[in-house]
């Protein structure tokens, strides 16, 4: 998936998915993953991308995203730090909360998923860094 996200964010132009989730990553037998779904993905011409469609899964959006902001290739980082946060927890990100209340949590109130203790610190690192503004 790494790899994937490299190979769009350094294309010439930028190309920014902009609805990275869990449910977007195919797996193979090999379990080679490939990212899908490009239905929301943009190309950046700019510093910024500027779009006024909010479509996509709040619960794996970066709060500019929900905010109806600029945004950049970033957000896709953001998107990664909580596919991170499922695979280290084995949980569903907002569980619980209906998609109006994420929308306020992350976009409104800067809140940010739990990270279990039990999570590997160098994982939890590595999330906490995708959630940086």
């Amino acid at each position: 998936m790494c790899r994937g996200m490299n190979c769009l964010h350094t294309s010439v132009p930028t190309i920014v998915h902009r609805d990275l989730k869990s449910p977007n990553l195919l797996v193979d037998d090999n379990w080679t993953v490939k990212v899908c779904d490009f239905g929301l993905s943009r190309l950046k011409h700019s510093t910024f991308l500027s779009s006024k469609s909010t479509a996509g899964t709040p619960e794996w959006m970066a709060p500019e995203v929900l905010r109806n902001e600029q945004s950049n290739e970033k957000c896709d980082i953001y998107s990664f730090g909580v596919i991170l946060w499922e695979l280290a927890t084995l949980r569903k990100p907002w569980h619980g909360m209906n998609q109006m209340q994420v929308v306020g949590a992350v976009g409104f109130q800067d809140r940010r998923l739990d990270i279990p203790k039990e999570v590997d610190p160098i994982v939890a690192s590595i999330i906490r860094d995708c959630w940086q503004k």
